[in-house]
């Protein structure tokens, strides 16, 4: 009887044990996978809300773009939404319009645009908000579409403000030089027609030539050396978009001109360049609140809210 008793114990005392150890085990493990889910990640809690998914569609690679994509990530991650960022290498309309049919296919959960041709992608544009996509646009903007909002300033009084800033440097007077844009984009096309609206009315300022680069950083160089070897008398260049800004300091380097330079867009470069001369004034959209306002302007319209038709991020002249 005391050896059977002695056996019984044994047992009881192993089963203990082991029910102790997998005890232990199935704690850690419930430890482990509390660790491992990231907040908002639903994969292994179906009652956590999906994250969502936006897209941001550049007209091309810029370092301005770059500004606010770094801006739209850190308000993104706040609210635990996913992005995607596309842009073509230069301005091109059909990638555009790729760029949007790949993510209306997708079913991402909203999109923001700056559309290098308002009109040509009005039908893209309608097509997504037509399948419950919001879309926003920023810098240029599609108004003839069904799009959300616009963010961004003013763009004929940006070049009023323009033409006011070489106004005051010229003292009224002088012969300038354009390099612009995309000449179908309608947030350039408005800049552009600001400016010479009012130097027309307000001075004697004389515009030299006006040159369309199109998004290329290479063209814009080559148009801004044949402008200058042209007409080497000029008083001032004026650039309207972010591509003739960074071209423009390029060849202010290499040329090492005097003359007065007014770039649109401030980023990180373009105020080292002002540091060095070789920008005398910026006119700012204040771009670098675009990414937070895109972000912040999609997540209302996912919740089905309403949002404002216009985010006015107005104007600011930096270096006077």
């Amino acid at each position: 009887m005391t050896s059977i008793r002695i056996r019984i114990w044994l047992v009881f005392i192993v089963w203990l044990m082991a029910g102790f150890i997998l005890g232990g085990c199935f704690h850690k493990a419930r430890a482990i996978t509390t660790t491992l889910q990231e907040p908002g990640d639903s994969s292994s809690n179906p009652s956590v809300e999906q994250p969502l998914t936006f897209g941001i569609i550049y007209p091309m690679v810029n370092a301005t773009y770059e500004m606010i994509t770094g801006k739209a990530e850190a308000a993104a991650k706040k609210h635990y939404v996913r992005l995607l960022v596309q842009a073509p290498d230069e301005a091109n309309l059909e990638q555009q319009i790729r760029i949007m049919e790949m993510m209306i296919k997708r079913g991402v959960d909203g999109i923001a645009i700056a559309p290098v041709d308002s009109q040509a992608l009005v039908s893209v544009i309608n097509k997504a908000v037509s399948q419950g996509i919001p879309v926003v646009c920023f810098e240029s903007d599609s108004p003839h579409s069904r799009r959300d909002s616009f963010i961004g300033a003013d763009n004929r009084a940006t070049g009023a403000v323009i033409g006011q800033t070489v106004d005051r440097l010229l003292g009224g007077k002088g012969m300038v030089l354009v390099e612009s844009g995309m000449s179908r984009m309608l947030g350039i096309e408005e800049r552009l027609r600001g400016l010479q609206e009012y130097l027309g009315r307000h001075t004697e300022i004389d515009v030299l030539e006006i040159r369309h680069n199109d998004g290329s950083e290479d063209i814009a160089a080559l148009q801004l050396e044949q402008m200058i070897s042209a007409h080497p008398h000029f008083s001032a260049l004026v650039s309207l978009d972010f591509v003739s800004s960074s071209s423009s300091v390029l060849v202010w380097k290499a040329k090492g001109l005097k003359r007065f330079n007014i770039a649109l867009g401030l980023t990180p470069s373009l105020k080292q360049a002002m540091n060095n001369g070789q920008i005398t004034r910026v006119i700012s959209q204040n771009e670098q609140n675009w990414g937070e306002n895109i972000i912040n302007t999609l997540l209302l319209r996912a919740k089905g809210l309403t949002v404002a038709k216009w985010v006015d991020t107005k104007i600011t002249i930096i270096g006077e």
